[in-house]
């Protein structure tokens, strides 16, 4: 297998594939249930599912600088301002169909709140800002529900095959006279993965910015944009993976990161 010669300057974030939760925000979570292993088990398969699962292989591209969260989304959303303190900010209470993640009147106090910050989002932070050292590009792996879940913009909407979140024509992350070329580059490098009703490659839909890619754009000036796949190119039902799919988006991925990297 031939490496593209630069792709040593492509860093590849991604933030949500884990569906791991350190013991002690897992006990807060389940309370004495954490012992039961029927329980924990579901819970664990939950969060997993509703993260963005097999992001780490869908995105993985040899040769690529790469950075991977080892913990649940719903422990620090690392997509997520550090500030960000709404409903569906970098901590939940909630998960995206409106379902509890802790105990009726469990409460996270602001000194617990902060030393998990410190703990899981600070350390992605340091290390996101120390791999793009030298780095070229950016690229923000995601996947999505094919409907918009309760809570969202876009709630029962069915959505793209793939969504590229570039930022905004005021704010771009990455140069916006290149836009409608890594559009092109994302339509070719995943033909051959789109089929039915999952055919269209979305720019801004539903959303328009990732948050990882807004904020370190902000402060390194290097191009940065997130990348969303509609997790039905890869489920056959809901949570069951259908044979050879991840190994087909992950060689479209490659193609498409590569034509990605000769735009910058």
């Amino acid at each position: 297998m031939t490496r593209a010669p630069d792709r040593d300057q492509l860093l590849v974030l991604t933030p949500h594939p884990s569906g791991a939760i350190p013991a002690d925000v897992l006990r807060d979570m389940l309370g004495e249930d954490v012992f039961d292993e029927d329980k924990r088990a579901a819970f664990l398969r939950r969060v997993f599912l509703e993260g963005d699962p097999y992001t780490d292989l869908i995105y993985a591209v040899p040769g690529a600088r790469s950075l991977q969260a080892p913990w649940s989304r719903f422990v620090v959303d690392l997509n997520r301002d550090r500030d960000d303190v709404v409903d569906n900010g970098v901590v939940k209470m909630m998960d995206f169909d409106r379902h509890p993640l802790y105990p009726e009147g469990f409460a996270l106090t602001s000194e617990a709140r902060e030393a998990r910050l410190r703990r899981f989002w600070d350390t992605f932070d340091a290390g996101v800002s120390a791999e793009l050292a030298g780095a070229r590009l950016m690229i923000v792996g995601h996947s999505m529900a094919s409907h918009g879940p309760v809570l969202g913009p876009d709630t029962g909407t069915p959505r793209p095959a793939l969504t590229l979140m570039l930022g905004t024509d005021a704010e771009p992350t990455f140069p916006r006279d290149r836009w409608d070329a890594l559009q092109a580059a994302c339509e070719e490098a995943f033909a051959p993965v789109l089929t039915g009703d999952l055919t269209r490659v979305a720019v801004g839909d539903p959303w328009t910015t990732d948050t990882l890619s807004r904020s370190h754009h902000a402060r390194t000036g290097i191009p940065a944009f997130g990348i969303e796949i509609n997790v039905a190119l890869y489920y056959g039902e809901w949570g069951v993976v259908r044979e050879g799919a991840l190994k087909e988006l992950n060689a479209a991925f490659g193609r498409f990161a590569d034509a990605a990297l000769g735009l910058v």
